[in-house]
């Protein structure tokens, strides 16, 4: 009876075999869904329950109605957040850079080992040929007090015995940036690096590993394995292998006699660490060049030179700018070889999409031109000649073309004219006679395009001329986008706001205070405030009303309502006082690092706007000056209407988006009242100014001058103007002293006319009133 049953078995087995493993991953698979679709979806059925048959799907949906029902009774509730009034505020301060919180580490540090008699020679060739490509390169010697190049950060040992100099260099790298880097490669100054190159092979590398990676040489009387490094061509070091070689320093130090500091490394990573040094490493080969004397880099053609990382020995400066030369050109045909390929590929491609050759751009490869939605978008152009230029930075018709603006345009026809003679050539060869139009105007898409009508005349092979007139195109496309190195700066500065206030503003500063509180006190904000209460010749005297009464009386209140806060005030006397002269007042009252936020009375201030100033105002570097947003005249420029009262008019230039859509207001470029800067900054201008214009002339100038001239004119910083969404001002009417130079006074006009209203307001009102002086 056995026997006929096990081999039926054995028949069903071998039949069901082949959908066994179909069976088991379907099973498998649906029992996941099942439980997914429980925690996410709640209800619904499964398709996959039919599928395995009702006993199977019965208890699968026991177990899922259970755990819906574990669903049911979890409700999100909001909590409010709540702060206790009693509790002292903390402010929470950030990390200088968002990689210290994240916790991730730069890739590739470069140490270079020069000497007293190269630092000034070899080693600031190798600062002008690769310092540029790198995070960080540093310079270390043994000379003590070595004077330093500029632009070169050199650390002295001391010592210049090539051992304690290899030694206090590994000691350095791993105290002040073994948290910060991930590589190490460190060289000599007799050694020209192909940076791009060394750069993408620290990239390919995996981090997590002890690599001792260059050029392998073999000690004399050793074993194979044992080699190191040879320092001429540089090697790579992992930060893991740098933080297990430094507690063996000290002893290696000791126990190891070299006269070379690369052989010494060597031997010290093999006796405390086992580990010699290797030239290849997952598939990446640190390749080098032995470059012979006397040869010129110019004609070698060798692969070996074409696709070294390192050439080594470089006798001197010159023969390195020659191998800078040599490789940055390859490098350039090397770019220009792939630049074709892509565009090759991009026309092949492009033959197959719904829009076909029509839809490819020039040049090939960029972006198409921007497509303005309205006239308002739509980008200017700047026409120009070879002398002037007709759209100037004052606003006047005709300017000279000078300067960097002269000097593109020359690129600009120069290339033009290359070219032209590049694509015709050797049957027609062009000289430029003039430049008869130009045009050009900045894409943020692409870059500055131009437009080019040139007068050229035209040589034949045969030597026949002819003038001709032709129109070119060219675009100067954006390069690769870089990070400006820029002094730091932290939100924790205290801001020390300074308001101006005449007697004749006086009825307004009642509401700047009461905003001042709830921007700045509310919140506590790290900022303080001083007022320059400004008398006239015969205001405040004896039997004479004090115009700042109701301004005391509110800074008192202030004070009272918040304990702990104290609104300094000054009062200054003056028939005409300039904004150069009030700062003068408040400068000497406070420390040299001071940053002041020089405010006018319809100043709005809140947090984001001090973060702002914090940020942008940089000592001995830059001032801000920000574009406040000025609304219009209320009886020009009415509210927006009710939704589906009609369409909305267009937004004049200039115009928030946010509050353009009504008409409500601009920002305001005419206006330079309100700026940020550090006292020093404001000190060192206002010395300049006195050192420049003595006497009689000074005093007429003060007159005349804001304090954004004094820093445009008079000081080495970099002057920001940017708008500002967070300064929201009321219409007003500025006094616009006959006290000020030509220049602000027609700026102080002209901003109190552009601030009435729209242009599409101030016609509508126009026509109103000549609709009423008809009837």
């Amino acid at each position: 009876m056995a026997g006929p049953t096990t081999m039926r078995l054995s028949s069903v087995l071998a039949l069901l075999r082949p959908a066994l493993p179909l069976i088991l991953g379907l099973s498998l698979g649906c029992s996941l869904s099942l439980l997914r679709v429980s925690w996410i979806q709640g209800e619904g059925d499964d398709p996959c329950v039919e599928a395995l048959g009702e006993a199977r799907g019965s208890q699968s949906l026991d177990s899922r109605t259970q755990l819906d029902q574990s669903d049911e009774d979890f409700k999100p509730r909001i909590v409010p957040y709540y702060r206790d009034p009693n509790k002292p505020y903390k402010k929470v301060l950030r990390t200088r850079y968002i990689q210290t919180e994240l916790g991730s580490r730069e890739r590739l540090l470069v140490a270079v080992l020069t000497s007293r008699a190269t630092l000034s020679t070899l080693a600031v060739a190798v600062n002008r040929t690769v310092a540029h490509h790198f995070p960080r390169l540093l310079y270390f010697t043994g000379q003590r007090g070595a004077r330093t190049p500029a632009g070169m950060q050199v650390v002295s040992h001391g010592d210049e015995r090539p051992a304690w100099l290899m030694s206090e260099t590994l000691r350095h790298l791993h105290t002040h940036f073994g948290a910060d880097y991930d590589w190490f490669f460190i060289m000599q100054d007799d050694t020209y690096v192909q940076a791009p190159r060394l750069a993408a092979l620290a990239g390919h590398l995996s981090i997590n590993q002890d690599l001792y990676l260059g050029r392998a040489e073999e000690f004399i009387g050793a074993s194979e394995q044992a080699r190191y490094c040879h320092g001429g061509f540089g090697y790579l070091l992992s930060r893991s292998l740098l933080l297990r070689l430094r507690p063996h320093l000290d002893g290696c130090r000791g126990d190891i006699l070299s006269a070379r500091p690369d052989e010494w490394l060597g031997r010290c990573l093999i006796d405390s660490l086992g580990i010699g040094c290797v030239s290849q490493h997952q598939g990446q080969q640190y390749r080098s060049f032995e470059l012979a004397k006397n040869r010129d880099p110019e004609t070698e053609r060798s692969l070996a030179f074409l696709s070294a990382f390192a050439v080594h020995p470089v006798s001197e400066g010159t023969l390195m700018y020659r191998l800078h030369k040599r490789f940055s050109a390859l490098e350039l045909e090397r770019a220009y070889s792939e630049i074709e390929q892509l565009q090759a590929q991009i026309r092949n491609l492009t033959a197959l999409t719904p829009e076909g050759e029509a839809g490819l751009s020039w040049p090939l490869g960029l972006p198409a031109p921007f497509t303005p939605h309205s006239r308002f978008e739509v980008l200017g152009w700047d026409y120009f000649t070879e002398q002037h230029t007709f759209s100037c930075a004052d606003g006047a018709p005709k300017c000279p073309l000078q300067g960097a603006s002269r000097a593109d345009v020359g690129d600009a026809v120069e290339t033009a004219l290359e070219q032209l003679n590049r694509r015709y050539q050797p049957r027609l060869r062009f000289q430029k006679q003039r430049l008869l139009n130009g045009y050009r105007r900045f894409d943020p898409a692409r870059g500055m395009e131009y437009t080019l009508d040139l007068l050229l005349e035209a040589v034949t092979q045969r030597g026949h001329r002819r003038a001709l007139a032709r129109r070119v195109s060219l675009l100067r496309p954006l390069s690769r986008v870089e990070i400006l190195p820029m002094p730091y700066v932290t939100e924790a500065t205290r801001v020390q706001l300074v308001l101006p206030l005449p007697a004749a503003e006086a009825a307004a500063a009642p509401a700047f205070l009461e905003a001042f509180a709830a921007g700045v006190l509310e919140p506590r904000e790290h900022a303080l405030l001083t007022l320059l209460l400004v008398y006239g010749p015969r205001e405040g005297g004896r039997g004479a009303p004090d115009p700042f009464v109701g301004v005391k009386a509110a800074a008192a209140e202030l004070e009272r309502r918040y304990p702990g806060t104290r609104l300094a005030w000054l009062a200054v006397r003056a028939e005409a006082p300039s904004q150069v002269r009030l700062m003068d007042v408040v400068s000497k009252k406070h420390p040299v690092d001071t940053l002041f936020f020089l405010a006018t009375v319809w100043t709005r201030p809140g947090p984001e706007v001090l973060n702002r100033c914090r940020m942008n105002a940089i000592s001995g570097w830059q001032a801000f000056f920000p574009v406040h947003f000025q609304e219009f005249n209320p009886a020009l420029a009415p509210q927006r209407p009710p939704s589906g009262a009609g369409p909305d008019p267009p937004s004049p230039p200039g115009a928030d988006p946010a509050r353009g859509a009504a008409g409500g207001g601009r920002f305001d470029r005419q206006a330079s009242a309100e700026g940020c800067f550090y006292n020093a900054d404001y000190l060192a201008a206002r010395a300049r100014l006195a050192a420049d214009l003595a006497g009689q002339e000074e005093e007429e100038a003060l007159e005349g001058l804001e304090v954004m001239d004094v820093f445009l004119r008079f000081s080495g910083l970099h002057l920001f103007r940017a708008v500002e969404p967070g300064l929201v001002q009321k219409f007003s009417l500025r006094d616009c002293s006959p006290r000020l130079s030509e220049e602000l006074y027609h700026r102080c006009r002209l901003s109190n006319l552009e601030g009435l209203g729209a242009r599409a307001q101030l016609a509508m009102a126009l026509f109103e009133q000549e609709q009423a002086n008809s009837t």
